[in-house]
């Protein structure tokens, strides 16, 4: 049991406690220091091990311990709805605990307070609370002194504090009527201030002509702007986007290396006509030629052998029993020496039908080594072209079954080129530039000129109709979603 002289010492330092947080709160240059001070420092008067600072304007504003809180961190949420169901108790302190609280807050009340939790409510000018919690149970003296220090501190709030932009937003949600409200205030209008504008309008309509009303509204000038401004807005136009694009050959024949080697001399040039059989280039045949020679020697030299050890196989038994040998090395002289040339016919590329070369320029390939399969030549028919054109991803739209498509061209912009989508690539491949596009394939329309394969201009590919609005909005609609993620 205490003594006198103990009690005494114990109200000296809670009021000592006391005044010298009220000089604090007083002097604190900041809501932000005023917030830390709520948290940090009211431990002078009774211990706890954790502290929240909740106002209703501005959400949790100070947590003990901790330099600014996020606000949408699951502590910072899950003390939002706490102290929502704890404003609601009343003005006076109350010890909370799990029993307290809805059923879902109660069951993450051990993930993040102790037992024993104190709601300390703020004035009525300053909605809010600061909520104490620790392990032990909370005594009436503590109480007493941690609401008078509270009633301290909401005052110096509300003096040094200004609503901010956030704390208004906050004031606006809290004021808007909930769904209970709104649902009675409009069965309350519908029932009978409803009624009595119907019956009201249905009187003017009577007493004037009908023309007269409707040219009396279109006057005024707001109804008839908005009238305008919806009619432009809802227009139908030709959803339509625009792409890089060039005519390319519907169905060219590729002409690839046959072999490894080193390119020696084209016969023909770019764009030039050529037939089915015709020389292309050829390959250099320096080694070819070297290798078939040896081949050929090595052959030679292998039915020598073979000849003379079969004239001594009528004397000599062992010369006898070579001779098979002697036929396989024959045998595999001579694949060697016909692999060798057939190569050797290879080296030089002949066109596979007739059409137009299609090539770079012939002098970059001579001397360059190639390996077997790689493009060399392409052999396009004269009217067998087709346009092609890359969409980005952001341009990708929905395209009916044979949608419109127009290249109009660098070379000659007042002939455009008209064309039906054959299809569309449903993956997006890498350009040499570093992105990523669709490919369209697009058919001549017939009755046209058709202009040379590899001109290349600007495609505009056309699909359903839209209203104006979504036309002019979609693009600024996608970046705002990219950005904000709404």
């Amino acid at each position: 049991m205490s003594s006198p002289s103990d009690n005494d010492a114990f109200i000296s330092h809670s009021l000592g406690a006391l005044l010298h947080l009220a000089r604090r709160a007083r002097l604190a240059a900041s809501p932000a220091e005023l917030g830390f001070i709520a948290v940090n420092e009211t431990l002078a008067l009774a211990p706890y091990r954790q502290a929240a600072l909740w106002l209703a304007d501005r959400g949790v504003v100070a947590l003990s311990g901790v330099v600014s809180p996020d606000a949408n961190a699951p502590f910072a949420q899950w003390l939002e709805r706490v102290a929502r169901q704890l404003l609601k108790e009343g003005d006076n302190p109350c010890v909370v605990s799990p029993n307290t609280l809805a059923p879902a807050e109660a069951a993450e009340w051990d993930e993040w307070l102790p037992a024993h939790a104190l709601w300390v409510p703020l004035s009525k000018s300053t909605p809010g609370g600061l909520l104490l919690a620790r392990d032990t149970p909370w005594q009436q003296g503590e109480i007493g002194l941690i609401t008078e220090w509270a009633d301290i501190w909401a005052h110096e709030w509300q003096i040094q504090a200004k609503p901010d932009a956030r704390s208004r937003w906050r004031m606006l949600a809290d004021a808007w009527p909930d769904a209970a409200d709104r649902k009675a205030w409009r069965r309350h209008w519908l029932t009978f201030h409803g009624w009595r504008f119907r019956l009201k309008r249905m009187r003017q309509w009577q007493a004037a002509d009908v023309r007269a009303n409707v040219a009396a509204l279109w006057h005024r000038r707001t109804l008839r702007y908005s009238i305008l401004a919806a009619a432009v807005a809802l227009f139908p136009v030709r959803f339509s986007v625009l792409a890089p694009g060039e005519l390319v050959p519907a169905q060219p024949a590729v002409v690839r290396a046959p072999l490894d080697g080193t390119v020696d001399k084209f016969f023909v040039t770019p764009n030039s006509q050529v037939k089915a059989g015709d020389k292309l280039f050829q390959l250099d045949l320096t080694t070819l030629s070297s290798r078939l020679a040896v081949a050929k020697q090595g052959l030679v030299t292998a039915e020598a052998e073979y000849r003379q050890s079969a004239q001594q196989a009528v004397f000599d038994p062992k010369s006898k029993a070579q001779l098979a040998i002697l036929q396989g090395r024959i045998a595999e002289r001579q694949a060697e020496a016909d692999l060798l040339s057939a190569q050797f016919a290879k080296a030089q590329a002949t066109a596979p039908r007739d059409g137009i070369v299609l090539m770079d320029d012939p002098s970059e390939w001579i001397g360059k080594p190639v390996s077997t399969g790689e493009r060399i030549i392409t052999i396009a028919g004269a009217d067998d072209a087709e346009v092609e054109a890359w969409l980005s991803p952001g341009d990708v739209i929905d395209l009916p079954p044979g949608a419109e498509v127009t290249l109009y061209l660098n070379a000659s912009p007042l002939k455009p080129v008209d064309a039906t989508v054959r299809y569309l690539a449903h993956e997006a491949v890498s350009r040499p530039d570093g992105s990523f596009a669709y490919r369209l394939r697009a058919t001549l329309a017939d009755g046209q000129e058709k202009p040379r394969v590899g001109l290349k201009g600007t495609v505009k590919v056309r699909g359903e109709h839209v209203p104006l609005a979504y036309w002019v909005l979609r693009r600024p609609l996608a970046s705002l979603r990219q950005a904000t993620g709404l």
